[in-house]
């Protein structure tokens, strides 16, 4: 069972006002993005920094909501998590990924065999009745 305190689900008034403000952030960068796309004189690179700006800004608005610090929590948490893995050497990668290879050659040659026999039997035997 996990020792945590149960905190509340609910997204409070200022949490869905932040998120629609960083909602509105991300769509302005679109917008100026694609109504700058006709204009030479600015180029695109720049347009393309204005939309990741944007986008850098609306998640730092919606990090501090109770959904934004959940996810962060996750984050942190599934990183500790990753850090307990322990990964597979190259030759037990090698040897592992090998012996899948000879099984799926050795099934696909046993399923072969008994699709074979099967239609023999279907169209030579029963079919011929």
């Amino acid at each position: 069972m996990n020792t945590k305190a149960e905190q509340p689900k609910g997204v409070n008034a200022a949490d869905i006002g932040k998120l629609v403000l960083a909602t509105l952030v991300l769509a302005a960068g679109v917008f100026a993005y694609s109504w700058f796309s006709n204009d030479a004189s600015v180029p695109s690179s720049v347009r393309l920094l204005g939309v990741l700006v944007a986008l850098v800004v609306a998640l730092a608005i919606a990090a501090f909501t109770a959904p934004g610090r959940r996810a962060r929590n996750f984050l942190a948490e599934s990183q500790f998590e990753m850090r307990k893995v322990v990964w597979p050497t190259r030759d037990e990668t090698i040897k592992t990924t090998g012996i899948i290879i000879v099984v799926v050659i050795v099934l696909s040659l046993l399923l072969g065999l008994i699709d074979l026999i099967l239609k023999s039997v279907v169209l030579d035997w029963l079919l011929k009745l």
